[in-house]
């Protein structure tokens, strides 16, 4: 029997029409978009143009061109904190504002900057994940040269307050950016009304490929570019043009919009199925993150008196994982949870499950039995 995937925020299984779509990109229609002397290279750049018409349209921005294609979000994030530090680099004193619970492409990255002289300053979050917005404020000042903050959790789910967050940061002239990975897709998120200068996209977060993602970077801002060669992307990306993946991921970014309302609702269904069934069923089960305020397809358990990496094995039925993807393998005890103050207990007893468009009730039904026997068996 095939395992029942209930590990989206990993990765998504690539839609059929995104892949119909890359198909001819390979083979017959395998122009470069930079020659512009030939049909072949006009085919691929009409191609990569379209693609960015979608992704642009998908958050809401006005211009295609602030629409920068990368190897991924973590090139993106990259990006957007390495291009904005070398930016400020002539000043004395530089910082840069997140949280403790971000993707290791924003930690990593800032942990990096900071050995260049760059302060990274950590904006406090609550038992939730969620950020402290007075504390925020408190910490920007005249040398913050870049607020970054996720607009959702990979691991608890947490939605943070984007908006406020970049009004805030708007307030005081200082760039925001968000790695809007987990969002897309699962929440509606409009760069401008949200107040968004920069904003982190995976298409193969989102039903799309690996190997490709995008920045939005606002007009007007200017950002050193990590590689050099060719001037591609407004000269922050320079590269010959991955098309297949780039046309892939501008179909995933139209599915996804014109599909919104309906994936949140059956991830929202199937989510309060779940978590009804838990905690009706296994004692001891304590959510971790927030009950309202998280992604629609997103629950974190603890079980406690067990190890949580037990449980997995012991649910051979279903794909689960106990964090993200990004540390899975380095260490048994989440970062994120530990953020947010769970003892190691709790933290190591802990599940992560993420649902998706291709999951059903009846999928829902196999999920808790198996935890609940899993649970048990192990606590015997």
């Amino acid at each position: 029997m095939k395992q029942i995937y209930m590990d989206h925020h990993a990765t998504t299984p690539m839609d059929k029409d995104v892949l119909d779509a890359m198909l001819p990109f390979f083979t017959k229609e395998f122009g470069n978009p930079s020659s512009n002397t030939h049909d072949y290279g006009h085919y691929a750049r009409t191609a990569v143009d379209k693609a960015r018409k979608h992704v642009a349209a998908f958050i809401g921005a006005k211009n295609p061109d602030e629409i920068i294609f990368t190897s991924g979000a973590t090139e993106a994030d990259n990006l957007a904190l390495k291009g904005t530090a070398a930016r400020h680099r002539d000043k004395a004193r530089r910082n840069i504002i997140t949280i403790a619970i971000e993707h290791k492409a924003v930690l990593d990255a800032a942990q990096r900057l900071s050995k260049e002289g760059v302060e990274i300053r950590f904006a406090k979050i609550d038992a939730q994940g969620l950020i402290d917005l007075d504390h925020l404020a408190a910490l920007i000042d005249r040398d913050t040269i870049l607020v970054s903050v996720q607009a959702a959790n990979s691991e608890i789910g947490t939605i943070q307050p984007i908006r406020d967050i970049g009004a805030l940061a708007k307030s005081h002239g200082v760039p925001f950016h968000t790695d809007a990975v987990q969002a897309l897709g699962r929440m509606g998120i409009d760069v401008i009304r949200d107040n968004i200068d920069m904003l982190s996209i995976s298409a193969h977060k989102m039903y799309g490929p690996k190997g490709v993602g995008a920045l939005y970077v606002r007009k007007g801002l200017k950002l050193v570019p990590l590689l050099d060669g060719g001037g591609h992307e407004r000269g922050m990306r320079s590269g010959t043009l991955n098309v297949p993946g780039i046309v892939g991921l501008g179909k995933a970014a139209e599915n996804a919009r014109r599909n919104l309302a309906s994936e949140m609702q059956h991830c929202l269904e199937l989510r309060s199925l779940v978590a009804n069934g838990i905690e009706e069923r296994i004692a001891q089960a304590k959510l971790n993150g927030p009950r309202e305020n998280r992604l629609v397809n997103n629950l974190n358990y603890a079980f406690s008196n067990i190890d949580g990496e037990s449980l997995i094995l012991a649910c051979r039925d279903v794909a689960l994982s106990s964090s993200s993807a990004c540390t899975s393998s380095s260490s048994k005890i989440s970062y994120v949870l530990k953020a947010i103050g769970l003892s190691d207990g709790l933290a190591q007893s802990s599940i992560r499950i993420g649902l998706g468009k291709g999951n059903s009730k009846e999928h829902v039904n196999v999920l808790l039995d198996v935890l609940d026997a899993g649970v048990k068996n192990l606590r015997a």
